[in-house]
């Protein structure tokens, strides 16, 4: 069967974004190799619209970069001067193309490798799951560049590593190499060299076989319980469980399990 895109989705090909189905995987890749795949204000709109129209058979999707890099952060050679509101606009422009990533859909797992730096690293962590493979670095050098992060980074890093370790990378151009980003929580996964790409698209096969509403309450609902107060959460907790269980394809998959019929879970 032929997938039809979205128009804005063979718009985003021309802008360096490109959208290819896999099953049921929508496989996202920034195609700027050149440009260790840097982030310009098209690409991120690019983004945007890639993910605002995924195929509707899409269940999961995996992003990942062209070339040695998985993204370099912000191409600076676009940087212009703004004054402080038009500074504010920009930013929120790429937070509402990242929030339309995390908050969108599907379940999105990156495929790291080489520079996970600036802007880079802001797009890697607004995904739900991370692969890094050995030939991958993390940075934050805007800092050292009198600059500021923009992209969402300061709100979804410190949730990943802490405030303490996202200050030390800005104030000090810390890099971090992929052994230490698994281990400090920058990506779930650490695989081989240029492995991750194939990792990613088998987690997300995985991932893609749960129920729909499922897979979206964890998206939506977890994050926002994490921030809540413990009885605000508890309340929303028990609203979102009501509407997942309440769905035909959960209650046939419970069933399934009484009836004997579905794998048990195993250390294997």
């Amino acid at each position: 069967m032929t997938t039809t895109l979205h128009p804005s989705i063979e718009r985003a090909r021309a802008t360096g974004v490109s959208l290819d189905m896999h099953g049921a995987v929508a496989v996202v890749r920034l195609c700027r190799p050149a440009k260790r795949n840097a982030l310009s204000d098209g690409l991120i709109e690019a983004l945007r619209d890639v993910f605002q129209n995924l195929p509707s058979e899409a269940r999961a999707a995996v992003i990942h970069g062209e070339g040695e890099h998985f993204c370099a952060g912000l191409d600076l050679s676009e940087l212009k001067e703004r004054d402080a509101g038009e500074g504010v606009h920009h930013s929120r422009s790429w937070h509402a193309a990242l929030e339309a990533l995390q908050y969108g859909r599907v379940p999105v797992i990156a495929a790291l490798h080489g520079a996970v730096v600036g802007g880079g690293l802001e797009l890697a962590s607004a995904t739900h799951i991370r692969v890094a493979d050995d030939s991958t670095f993390f940075a934050l050098p805007e800092g050292t560049r009198g600059i500021f992060v923009g992209g969402g980074g300061s709100v979804r890093i410190p949730k990943l590593i802490g405030v303490a370790r996202m200050t030390d990378m800005m104030l000090t151009g810390r890099v971090y190499n992929a052994q230490d980003g698994e281990r400090l929580g920058f990506a779930q996964y650490l695989v081989p060299a240029g492995e991750s790409l194939a990792k990613a698209i088998a987690l997300a096969e995985r991932i893609s076989t749960n129920a729909p509403l499922t897979n979206y309450a964890l998206m939506h609902a977890l994050p926002r319980i994490a921030e809540q107060p413990a009885d605000h959460g508890f309340l929303t907790e028990a609203l979102m469980s009501s509407i997942a269980q309440s769905a035909p394809e959960a209650k046939a998959r419970v069933r399934a399990f009484l009836e004997g019929k579905a794998p048990k879970v195993s250390k294997d």
